[in-house]
Parts: C-alpha cells; sequence; structure tokens
C-alpha cells in the first residue's frame, strides 16, 4: 500500500524523467534488437514463420521483463523492509504515465493557444501544435487542421487514461511492480509493432491481441471509473458555474447523462475492442465528436464517429479531457485502497 501510493505520488510530482533511464525505454530497445534477428529476410516472409518470430519476440520480452524486474525485487527484499518498499515505489513509479500524458498533450494546448491569442504566425503555431502532438500518437499529424489538432489529443487522453494510468494502476495494485512491468511490457509490444500493415500484419498479430487481452477488463474498468468522474466533474461546474454567476463567466460543462448515453452507444465502434470504451465516455462527457478519417503512413483510414457534434471542439478541451483523466485516477485509486482495507 505503501509503495502503491508512493509511486503514484512521484508519478504526480515527477512525471518521465527524460535524463534518467527509464525501463520502458529499455524494454523498447529491447523490441527493437529482437525484431532486427527475428524479422526474417527478403523472400522469407511466410505467414506461419511471420506468427513464430513474432510470438517468440513476445515471450522473449515478457520472460526478461518478469525476470528482471522480479530479481530486482527479490534482491531488495533481502536488503530489509525500507529499501524493499523504496524499490517499489520507483518500479511502481515507472508503471505510471499521468503526468507525463498530462505534460505533452499541454504542449500541444499551448501551441493552440498562442495560435488563439495571435502572438505570432498561425501557420507557424499550427505547425508546433502538429510537431508536438507527433510525439504521442501513432497518425500522421501534418494534414490535421485545428480542430483535427484538438480531436486526436483528446482521443489520445481518452484511451491512455486506461493504458497508460488506470490498466497499470490495477496490474500493479494485484501484483506489484512485476505484473505492472508485465503489462507495460505488453502494451508497449503493441505500440510498436501491432500495427496491421504491410511488415507488422502477421509479426505483430500476437502482440497485438495480447495487448486487446491484457487492456480487455481494465478498458471497461476504466469507463466506469470516469463516468462516475464525469458525474463528479458535472457537480463541481454547476456549483462553480453557479457561484460565478453574476459575473458572467462560463464554465467549462461535463454531463454524466450524455457520458452514460455515449457509452453505450458507441463504446464498440473502433477496430480495437477496448480503445473507445473511455473515448466515448470523454466524448460524451465533453459533448463533443471524435474519430472520423485518419491518415497512416499516408494511407487514409476512416473510423467510425465517436460521440455527437453538440458543441464545436475547442483547444480547451485538451485541458478538460486532462481534468477527467486525473479525477479518473483519483476515483480507482479511492475505490483500489477501500478494497484492499476492506478485504
Amino acid at each position: 500500500m505503501i509503495a502503491l501510493a508512493g509511486g503514484i505520488w512521484l508519478d504526480l510530482c515527477l512525471g518521465d524523467p527524460h535524463t534518467i533511464p527509464h525501463p520502458v525505454r529499455a524494454i523498447g530497445v529491447l523490441i527493437s534488437s529482437l525484431e532486427r534477428w527475428l524479422y526474417p529476410d527478403t523472400g522469407k516472409n511466410l505467414k506461419r514463420s511471420l506468427l513464430l518470430r513474432g510470438f517468440l519476440l513476445w515471450l522473449a520480452v515478457t520472460l526478461t521483463t518478469v525476470l528482471v524486474t522480479l530479481s530486482i525485487v527479490i534482491a531488495a527484499a533481502f536488503t530489509g523492509k525500507i529499501m524493499f518498499v523504496a524499490v517499489e515505489t520507483i518500479l511502481t513509479f515507472y508503471c505510471l504515465a499521468a503526468r507525463s500524458l498530462r505534460d505533452e498533450s499541454m504542449k500541444v494546448y499551448e501551441c493552440l493557444k498562442d495560435v488563439s491569442e495571435g502572438e505570432k504566425s498561425d501557420t507557424g503555431h499550427l505547425e508546433r501544435a502538429r510537431e508536438a502532438l507527433s510525439m504521442i500518437v501513432g497518425r500522421d499529424t501534418k494534414v490535421l487542421d485545428e480542430a483535427g489538432i484538438v480531436s486526436a489529443t483528446v482521443e489520445t487522453v481518452a484511451e491512455n487514461t486506461s493504458d497508460g494510468v488506470i490498466a497499470p494502476l490495477l496490474y500493479t495494485a494485484l501484483g506489484g511492480p512485476v505484473l505492472g512491468m508485465f503489462y507495460k511490457a505488453i502494451n508497449t509490444m503493441d505500440s510498436m509493432i501491432g500495427y496491421k500493415n504491410d511488415r507488422y500484419r502477421y509479426f505483430g498479430r500476437f502482440a497485438a491481441r495480447a495487448d486487446d487481452v491484457a487492456n480487455f477488463i481494465p478498458s471497461r474498468v476504466s469507463a466506469v471509473f470516469m463516468i462516475i468522474s464525469a458525474g463528479m466533474m458535472s457537480i463541481y461546474t454547476r456549483v462553480k458555474s453557479s457561484l460565478r454567476r453574476s459575473s458572467g463567466e462560463e464554465m467549462p460543462y461535463y454531463s454524466i447523462i450524455r457520458a452514460l448515453s455515449v457509452y453505450r452507444r458507441d463504446r464498440l465502434k473502433h477496430n480495437s475492442p477496448n480503445s473507445a470504451q473511455t473515448e466515448s465516455v470523454c466524448a460524451g462527457a465533453l459533448g463533443i465528436r471524435l474519430g472520423g478519417r485518419s491518415f497512416y503512413g499516408g494511407a487514409a483510414v476512416d473510423k467510425p464517429y465517436i460521440g455527437d457534434d453538440t458543441r464545436k471542439i475547442e483547444a480547451e478541451d485538451i485541458g478538460r479531457s486532462i481534468t477527467l483523466m486525473f479525477v479518473t485516477e483519483g476515483v480507482a485509486v479511492l475505490i483500489i485502497y477501500s478494497l484492499i482495507i476492506l478485504f
């Protein structure tokens, strides 16, 4: 309990420190190295061979991650309780990504804010926003206008509320940093090789399917937590709006009714069985529409629309989605600790 709380606190305070080694980056290096070794040369790209080699990569990465993490935890346990808790705290911190997701998303918002304020040329700031967005999404960003940039950023925050925050939090709460790192290895492989393009259609299929399985329950639990959070934010903004009504200031509005309605209707409108779970809640809560046409490697991909365009999407929706993410994490922490105390 102490290590879990400490890891959450470190993540909220520090985020992803780029100046020190990070286990997830090490996992990424391992994946890239194994891919170069296992991916067959031209002329040997048989379907069965690619599937087998992709499975071997997945197995090697997950086993290595679990064994290394377990060794570190066991070694720390032999040095005493204080070191054991400290090591588990740091490893838990490495599993979570709420602060990093907030920081990277707000870089996009700051560029768009400069555009709206007209401090410099809109073209220059939009280009910076596209570059900042390209750091957190896999789609082509050069073709996006301002609304498209905001939509892509909100989608990323909503989806990663599950993948980067709630799912690793649940796995770590269940099995400590060993299970948390096991999940991070699965998720990292999906983000690197789990694509349906010519190179990874078969080689990355097992990684993609494993990620679907690993996130099946967490994505749905995350959606429930986010619906609760939408209700809490709805009450908060209504109260705050009523207090400021005399000043004429308009407050951002969240709706649990819309969140529930859009979730029931759109939660499966995605190629992935999990991605639309939290995306639909976020879109409904904010009253915006996500999805539509995107470009990957120059090829157009038409995704189903999620949510309703009850109002025009705006840059402030990035901040609202981030707020919803943090409240969702708070709800998750309260529920997890309540269950730990009870059982």
